[in-house]
């Protein structure tokens, strides 16, 4: 396909945005909930966890997969997905089998192998770049400190170990600007309860800029991008979206872009901090805890969020489920139930009881989270729709199904507008009600 067979989407243009560089700006007007375009992904991979559950192609989740006839980890929907996928399947087909339990390349390296693949077979732009080029793509690579690069090179080493047979490379120079652009760019796909599915490349969809206040939302339907309305949007207005969990007081959610996108916003939220003043707030005592204490006490918070994130890794359900009790415990001293940094630590806490299948457990922390979710986040939050799903869902499973449909239908209500009316997610959800 060449260029001109990729005509930018109508009603929208690609202009240059004031202090932020290139941007996306509506020619039109656009309800809520209406679709603004739907970009496919340039490369996708599907996360290892999830092999077996969904497609490697289309992302698809099915029951009865066929399996790779080669290395036996690739599971697809039938021989026509199979076939698609070949051209990227087959960078880690032999590699898999011929590494067996040592073949582990980070989910990152993996995306970036299959970008470099996609453009040698397809040079020109594809339907995923009708607005943004791939090329075009910013790197931030005077930005980089010293870590960062390191990390980089450790990934290029990885790409070179994992996939020298069917890869053919750019310079060491090319290599640190393609793995910036694609830390830079890239999207994390996941299912309607924001599991973790897969990463991909959306050229269009990285046109967008910013805003802790956006006006559209990103959702999935397999490996296509759909961007829908969530405010209506006027004639001539910027096309914003949030790359970043909005949940989080205003010196937060910019040390994240700092660190992940080297900017800091200036939308309405961040410049009035409005928000912050609930999002922190403090237990109501006789004695009003200090300045101090409340200081320290978010220092605490942020230290055991970071904490608890690393331990994730190595520690068992039981000690992570302590350390948060132990630090709800203590930040409950201070902070209201509402506190965002109480409701971080509870919602770890609901993961880990919903990982051991403790749904007594699980239910009662989301019981606590779903009101001030729904205070803190913005309207058609993916976030609040999917504490909705997970309660109704859990309110099913112990066998209370009026708190259970209300639950749900509170789900779809959000999903509609997010993820279109349509979307297999809905009729999946819609079909749990007909059968309870």
């Amino acid at each position: 396909m060449r260029s001109e067979a990729a005509p930018q989407p109508v009603g929208l243009e690609r202009f240059v945005s004031p202090g932020k560089g290139r941007g996306l700006r509506a020619r039109r007007r656009y309800a809520v909930g209406e679709l603004l375009f739907s970009c496919p992904a340039y490369a996708a991979v599907l996360t290892v966890s999830e092999r077996g559950s969904h497609c490697d192609g289309c992302f698809a989740r099915k029951e009865g997969l066929s399996k790779c006839g080669r290395c036996k980890q690739a599971f697809y929907c039938d021989v026509e997905c199979q076939k698609e996928d070949w051209p990227m399947h087959k960078l880690e087909c032999s590699a898999m089998c011929a590494f067996g339990q040592n073949w582990n390349p980070s989910e990152t390296v993996r995306l970036t192998a299959r970008v470099l693949a996609k453009q040698k077979i397809h040079p020109e732009r594809t339907q995923s770049e009708k607005l943004l080029a791939l090329k075009e793509f910013e790197s931030h690579l005077d930005k980089l400190d010293n870590e960062k690069r390191e990390l980089i090179q450790n990934d290029i080493a990885a790409l070179h170990h994992f996939y020298s047979k069917h890869l053919e490379y750019p310079d060491n120079a090319a290599l640190v600007v393609l793995f910036a652009q694609v830390n830079c760019n890239g999207f994390t796909i996941e299912d309607e309860e924001l599991s973790h599915l897969g990463s991909a490349i959306f050229p269009d969809v990285a046109l967008m800029n910013h805003s802790c206040c956006p006006n559209v939302i990103v959702t999935y339907k397999g490996t296509l991008a759909e961007v829908r309305a969530v405010k209506e949007i006027e004639p001539g207005e910027e096309v914003f979206t949030s790359y970043i969990d909005l949940l989080y007081p205003t010196e937060d959610r910019n040390d994240r872009l700092r660190d992940s996108y080297f900017f800091n916003c200036d939308c309405r939220e961040c410049d009035t901090k409005e928000k912050d003043k609930e999002k922190l707030e403090i237990r109501k005592l006789n004695e009003p805890p200090s300045a101090e204490t409340v200081r320290d006490m978010i220092k605490y918070a942020r230290n055991v969020i970071e904490e608890f994130r690393r331990a994730k890794h190595y520690k068992s359900p039981s000690e992570l489920l302590e350390i948060c009790e132990l630090s709800l415990d203590k930040m409950g001293a201070v902070f209201e139930d509402s506190n965002v940094y109480m409701l971080h630590m509870m919602y770890q806490a609901m993961g880990v009881c919903l990982y051991v299948q403790d749904w007594e457990g699980a239910l009662r922390y989301g019981q606590k989270i779903i009101r001030p979710y729904s205070k803190h986040y913005p309207s058609y939050s993916l976030n609040v729709a999917s504490m909705w799903l997970k309660l109704g869902r859990l309110y099913m499973a112990l066998e209370n199904r009026a708190a259970g449909v209300k639950a749900l239908k509170r789900a779809i209500a959000i999903m509609e507008v997010a993820h279109g009316k349509d979307h297999p997610y809905i009729s999946e959800i819609k079909k749990e009600l007909e059968d309870h």
